[in-house]
């Protein structure tokens, strides 16, 4: 009888130990027939998806950074408390995995509180299809400051990105243009920088336009023209100076008595603005004359006889 008991016993053990192999061989093949449907998940996952303007700019993480450590440093070190990795933190965080026509003013709230300054007083200097000229002005008179030479404006200058929804998050092939979705990333922030930098304005401020533009100097669909003139603030900005460019040599397509200056002034003046406009203002044009010291334009008197 004990005999019997003790084969009973060992063939209830071998059942359980075969019953337990059983269920972990179960479970093993259930976790690799997981992984190979994850993984093949991963080989149908949607791609990119496909856009006009250029892609991403490479290594922006780098560009960005360096940037900022730059201007905060190097060129604005009373700046120096600013905190360069949150703010590309910030910046990523406002666009990655995100679809590049679905960002909002609130994306990129939290980067314009981390990286926003004060502007001093009489050195803001807008400007509308003048990029090239008005940037050679500030670099060799320090007394006005552009959106670009601001911390803000000096990061993104010149970069894009957008995000995707599908993985690495960050779409370095293509970007939409801005007539393929208003709300994209690069629209979404420079509209929200330049009403920034607009309230920001006190005393005096300037803006530099171009005369030689056929369609008109001033534009209401531009970014000045639809954004920054309707954030200056009346009870801090005493006037506003127009300086209204020509190309050497022409064409003189507007001047300050042109029909879109005086449509720009209607609005300044509706706003209780005083305006000064002033054709070719003598400064800039002096720099204008440095790529051509000897056209007629540029001639500072003229012999007589």
């Amino acid at each position: 009888m004990p005999l019997q008991q003790g084969s009973a016993r060992m063939r209830q053990r071998t059942v359980l130990l075969v019953g337990i192999v059983v269920l972990l061989a179960a479970l093993v093949l259930a976790v690799v027939l997981a992984s190979l449907l994850t993984h093949g998940r991963d080989e149908v996952s949607p791609k990119m998806l496909k856009w006009k303007d250029r892609g991403t700019t490479k290594n922006l993480q780098e560009v960005v950074l360096g940037r900022c450590y730059n201007y905060v440093t190097a060129q604005h070190p009373e700046l120096g408390d600013k905190d360069c990795l949150k703010i590309w933190e910030s910046l990523k965080d406002a666009f990655i995995y995100k679809n590049p026509c679905n960002i909002t003013p609130e994306d990129y709230q939290p980067l314009m509180e981390l990286a926003s300054h004060p502007v001093p007083c009489n050195k803001s200097l807008f400007w509308s299809k003048t990029g090239d000229l008005v940037h050679r002005y500030t670099k060799s008179n320090q007394n006005f400051l552009t959106l670009e030479d601001t911390l803000l404006g000096y990061m993104a200058d010149r970069v894009s990105w957008c995000g995707d929804p599908s993985a690495p998050g960050i779409n370095y092939e293509s970007c939409p243009k801005r007539n393929e979705c208003e709300s994209n990333p690069g629209s979404v922030f420079w509209k929200m920088a330049s009403k920034m930098f607009a309230e920001a304005a006190c005393g005096v401020v300037q803006v530099m336009l171009n005369g030689s533009v056929e369609a008109g100097a001033f534009r209401s669909s531009s970014i000045f023209g639809s954004i920054e003139i309707f954030n200056l603030d009346p009870d801090k900005v005493s006037e506003v100076h127009i300086w209204l460019m020509q190309n050497i040599g022409g064409p003189q397509s507007e001047s300050c008595s042109g029909h879109s200056i005086q449509r720009l002034i209607s609005i300044l003046e509706e706003r209780n603005f005083k305006i000064i406009c002033e054709d070719n203002y003598r400064p800039v044009q002096l720099l204008q004359c440095v790529h051509n010291p000897d056209h007629a334009d540029c001639r500072l008197c003229t012999n007589s006889t």
